[in-house]
Parts: structure tokens; C-alpha cells; sequence
């Protein structure tokens, strides 16, 4: 088989395992609906359970929705970050937008202790909090960007990033501290990450960002396969390593701000999908790599809500316990496999 016609079977066989995995998400609760019940809903014919129906369409297809945006946002600038950094444990909140999304809700939420009045109500808001968020990510990224400008060297980006990161860390700190016990459970919720408290309106925002991002991927792709042989081999083919960095960290930002902003903090997708990919497709080009790790993030975040939702039990786990226990022995068993390999 050629290699093109394997890419084509392994991307249809993803989109495939994809699809049912997204049904098979959206059967599983609390509650368990049959798949029937679920097409027939989805498909606006009539269901026999009013309940079932309300269920699915304003609970669990906008869950599955927004599973497969965050998975496959997360896994994308995850891929941007280690390329652009050439460094395999780069991820998507290296930069600190993902502090700045945390301190912005940190202010909102923890700070309603210290300020009072409007920001107690504001803080229980979730459109209140996604804006909080977005702000934070914007005021973290504005910052960066302008520094970018001025410094010449990748690797300063990386640690600036990190020292936001810790910057942010420090002030959250200090809002905790003097924050009443409410306030300090309700961030600690937020910090969980969570897919399953979005209406229709706030995916159709998330949504529309997101495809924003999703666009401006794609002019980058030729800079991202230059970028894997080093800046200086880069420069030689003609690229404006400014600007296209530039590009690519904007890119990473936006779909990394608004995911948060809209789910909270997700650890482990950005950073292990990519490697995963990689392991399974076997090629370094972004052409290949992008719609894969976008696939393969999504598939892996709606397993991974499968597992967090607990089925037939009220009680559902953070998402980012699951990411992260899961993940990351399933990734270091995969690196281990490789270098066995070679």
C-alpha cells in the first residue's frame, strides 16, 4: 500500500472510530439512554422520553461538542509549541495564556471576597467567568507578543512564558489567601476543567473563535515543516522567521485562551497527543500531523469525559484527573516502546 493511500485509510478510520466514540459519549451518564432514543433526538424525530430528549440536546450533545473542540484545539497548539520550540515538552500554556485565563477568573472569583458588591454575583456568572478569562489570556498574550517584537531568540519566548506562568501563580496565591472558603472551592471547580456547563449560545462563541484559529493554521504549515530543521535552515528557504513565529504564537494563543476560558485548564491533551500521533503516523509533516493530532485529541478527550462522567453514577470526576492519569503513563509506555524501537 502506498503511503498517501495508508494516510487516507488511517484518517478514515479515525473519523470513523470518532464518530461512534461521540455516540457512544453521548449515550452514557447518569441516566442511560439508548442509542435510538439519542439518533432520534439528534435527528429531530419524536422521542418516547421527554426527559431523554431534554437530556441529550441540552446537556449531552453540547458536552460531546465541546469535548471535541477542546481535544482537538488543545492537541493543535500543542503540535505549534513543540515545533516552534523544538522542544518535546513544550505544550499549549507555555506561553501563560493559560495563568493569565486563571488569574483573570482568580480576580473574579477570589477576589469577590476581598472586593464584594457586583463581583459576588458576577462570580457565579459563567459567561462572566469565560470574559474574565478571555481577558486574562488577552492582557498575558498582548504582553508576550510585544516582548516577541523585541526578542530575538525562541527559547527567551519559552522561559518569559514560564515566568508569567509563575508570576500569575504568585498572585492567585495571594487571592486564595485572604479568599473566603466558597469562593476558594468555587475556583478550585473552575481549575478542574470541565466540558459539561455550556449552553448553545456559548458554543456557538466557542465555536466561531475556535474556527478563527483553526484558520489561521493553515498559512503556517510551510513555516512549521521549515522550523523542523532549525531557524537558520528556515531563514535560508526565505521564511520571515518574525512574522511567521508571530503568527504561530497568536494562533496557539487563541484557540489555548478560549478553550480555557470556556472549559477551564486541561493538562495533559496539548502535550501528549502530539507525541502520539507522531508514534502512530510516523512523519514530521504538518500537512499529515495537523488534522491527525486534531482528530486523535478529540477522540481521546471524549474517552476520557466517558470515564470522568462516571456511567449510571450521579457523580462525575474532573477532567483533568482523568487527562493526566491516564495519559501520561499511556505516553511514557509509548516513548518507552520507541526508543526500544530504534
Amino acid at each position: 500500500m502506498k503511503q498517501k493511500d495508508s494516510y487516507k485509510f488511517s484518517f478514515f478510520t479515525l473519523i470513523i472510530i470518532l464518530i461512534f466514540i461521540f455516540f457512544f459519549n453521548i449515550s452514557l451518564g447518569s441516566v442511560s439512554i439508548p442509542l435510538k432514543e439519542i439518533f432520534a433526538s439528534i435527528f429531530g424525530y419524536s422521542s418516547s422520553n421527554e426527559s431523554w430528549h431534554y437530556i441529550i440536546v441540552n446537556f449531552r450533545v453540547p458536552k460531546g461538542i465541546t469535548a471535541v473542540l477542546a481535544g482537538s484545539g488543545l492537541s493543535i497548539s500543542g503540535l505549534l509549541m513543540q515545533t516552534l520550540f523544538r522542544n518535546p515538552l513544550a505544550g499549549p500554556f507555555v506561553l501563560g495564556i493559560s495563568s493569565g485565563a486563571s488569574l483573570g477568573v482568580a480576580v473574579l472569583i477570589l477576589g469577590a471576597s476581598i472586593l464584594g458588591g457586583s463581583f459576588i454575583l458576577l462570580g457565579h456568572n459563567q459567561i462572566a467567568i469565560a470574559i474574565a478569562a478571555s481577558l486574562g489570556s488577552f492582557m498575558v498574550l498582548a504582553f508576550v507578543m510585544l516582548l516577541a517584537k523585541r526578542v530575538k531568540n525562541t527559547m527567551a519566548i519559552l522561559i518569559i512564558g514560564l515566568m508569567f506562568g509563575s508570576f500569575t501563580a504568585a498572585i492567585i496565591s495571594i487571592l486564595a489567601y485572604f479568599s473566603s472558603a466558597e469562593n476558594l472551592q468555587q475556583y478550585l471547580f473552575w481549575s478542574f476543567g470541565s466540558l459539561g456547563n455550556l449552553s448553545w449560545n456559548e458554543i456557538l462563541i466557542f465555536f466561531i473563535i475556535y474556527t478563527i484559529g483553526i484558520i489561521l493554521v493553515i498559512p503556517n504549515i510551510k513555516s512549521l515543516n521549515s522550523l523542523l530543521l532549525g531557524e537558520n535552515y528556515a531563514k535560508s528557504m526565505g521564511m520571515n522567521l518574525q512574522k511567521s513565529r508571530n503568527s504561530i504564537l497568536l494562533t496557539t494563543s487563541i484557540l489555548t485562551g478560549v478553550i480555557t476560558a470556556f472549559s477551564g485548564p486541561i493538562a495533559f491533551i496539548g502535550l501528549a497527543v502530539p507525541h502520539i500521533t507522531k508514534l502512530v503516523f510516523n512523519t514530521s509533516n504538518h500537512k499529515i500531523l495537523i488534522p491527525a493530532v486534531a482528530i486523535f485529541g478529540a477522540i481521546i478527550m471524549l474517552i476520557s469525559d466517558t470515564i470522568a462522567q462516571l456511567p449510571n453514577s450521579e457523580y462525575v470526576l474532573p477532567i483533568n484527573a482523568i487527562t493526566s492519569l491516564f495519559g501520561a503513563p499511556v505516553v511514557i509506555w509509548l516513548l518507552m516502546r520507541k526508543q526500544k524501537l530504534s
